[in-house]
């Protein structure tokens, strides 16, 4: 899956968003998530391009997904006397960040059932 044009993504990578946005995730992390996972490697710059988010969005978005250990985050030093760029890649592969999140929705449904049996329960005594 090529991405698409800087600012667009592709119509593949428009549904995985949807998809992760749909299970719970954030829509701008969904975004940043399948933006790297076609690349080996993005400064917070081509994401921001790339994703069509803006740089605070971009950082919160990274925040989230360094929590989950999800991506890689390196500096890379400038050729102007500025603050260093940060390059990113993702750490893991959709499919393992897929069986985490089935994972994790398995158990809250558990958890939930537990729940509603637990209230049967109540409801009868």
């Amino acid at each position: 899956m090529e991405p698409g044009v800087f600012g667009t993504l592709t119509p593949k990578q428009e549904e995985l968003v949807n998809l992760l946005n749909g299970i719970g995730m954030k829509r701008n992390v969904a975004k940043v998530l399948v933006f790297l996972s076609d690349l080996p490697e993005a400064s917070s710059r081509e994401i921001e391009r790339g994703t069509d988010l803006r740089q605070p969005e971009v950082s919160i978005a990274m925040r989230d997904l360094k929590e989950h250990e999800w991506v890689n985050c390196r500096e890379s030093k400038t050729e102007n006397k500025g603050r260093p760029v940060k390059i990113y890649s993702i750490a893991l592969g959709l499919n393992e960040i897929t069986n985490i999140l089935e994972e994790k929705k398995r158990q809250e449904a558990e958890s939930q059932i537990t729940m509603i049996n637990r209230m049967r329960e109540c409801i009868e005594s």
